[in-house]
């Protein structure tokens, strides 16, 4: 963990993807400075906007062999953060990279595909006095904070009834990136739902009973028996999927989750969420692999399934 004095310096990895502009103006804001970037990508110009002094790189190889070339020099010079914003099946190898060079990782979800994955990270922790964490930006929006806080505050001992709609259409072009690869991307349970299965699991506890109805490249759904709640589920790219009349004004996502009859509005309220989950990390209060694991234990489940048992029961 960082101390007051010490320089925040952080390297990336996936800095041309689409996700990691969130990550830039987050290390921004908490005073960070962005050592190092690779992607085999080059387009990167959005790095004049944060750091245009950073070194890039299109070569894992060679960002590689700089990061260790700066934790053998002054110590001052040292990477503390490594955030990773590249492809689903690269997290687990990117967050070894960072544990070995002395740097704690902040990874984009799902932090890796495969529960035992997590088991590895977990010895690799304890060997090199360095932490894992993940972006779990959920747990950090208003309203499901509100959310939380009515269902603490609630009487104990009935379920809730909660339903769940997820729909962000994407394009043909979808299929054909690492997106569409469940080998690369955990398909759509885990590429789309994972940080949706985190809320439910923290909101309302673990699951008892898991049903899967349909399983496809581009749509699941099913029921789960949580703790606390009977959930219905559906996550979907489909553009079809969209409420009427919304299918025609473009590729925006739709947002629905109900709480026992009463509309839980989270379409909203997203800006700013990684620089405090930023904020959060860099004192210690960020969120680390037993946080991750049950979503990423139920999205694997939800795989497995889907691997030809679509509506058994386990």
């Amino acid at each position: 963990m960082s101390t007051k004095d010490e320089r925040k310096l952080f390297a990336m990895t996936g800095v041309a993807g689409y996700i990691a502009p969130r990550h830039l103006e987050a290390i921004k804001s908490v005073g960070g400075e962005l050592a190092a970037a690779v992607d085999p990508h080059d387009s990167v110009g959005i790095l004049d906007r944060y750091f245009p002094d950073a070194a890039f790189f299109t070569e894992f190889e060679r960002f590689d062999r700089h990061l260790e070339k700066l934790r053998r020099g002054p110590e001052e010079g040292h990477v503390r953060w490594v955030s990773i914003c590249s492809p689903n099946h690269l997290h687990d190898a990117h967050i070894r990279l960072a544990l070995r060079i002395g740097a704690d990782a902040i990874c984009e979800k799902p932090l890796v595909l495969n529960p035992w994955n997590l088991d590895a990270l977990e010895r690799l922790e304890a060997e090199t006095g360095r932490r894992v964490w993940t972006v779990l930006q959920l747990r950090l929006h208003p309203a499901l904070l509100d959310l939380k806080r009515d269902l603490e505050g609630a009487p104990k001992g009935r379920k809730h009834v909660v339903s769940l709609r997820y729909i962000t259409p994407r394009g043909t072009w979808y299929r054909y990136s690492w997106k569409g690869s469940e080998e690369r991307s955990g398909g759509v349970v885990t590429n789309i739902g994972i940080h949706l299965f985190d809320a439910l699991l923290w909101l309302f506890g673990p699951p008892d009973d898991v049903v899967l109805a349909h399983y496809s490249p581009t749509k699941a759904e099913g029921t789960l028996s949580l703790r606390d709640a009977d959930v219905s589920w559906v996550l979907s790219i489909e553009r079809n999927d969209l409420p009427p009349g919304t299918a025609a004004s473009g590729a925006h996502p739709s947002r629905s989750m109900t709480v026992d009859g009463k509309e839980i509005d989270f379409t909203e309220g997203f800006t700013g969420l990684h620089t405090r989950l930023y904020e959060e990390t860099l004192a210690g209060r960020g969120f680390g692999i037993d946080d991750a694991r049950p979503s990423i234990e139920l999205a694997y489940r939800l795989r497995v399934m889907g691997s030809g048992n679509a509506g058994r029961r386990t």
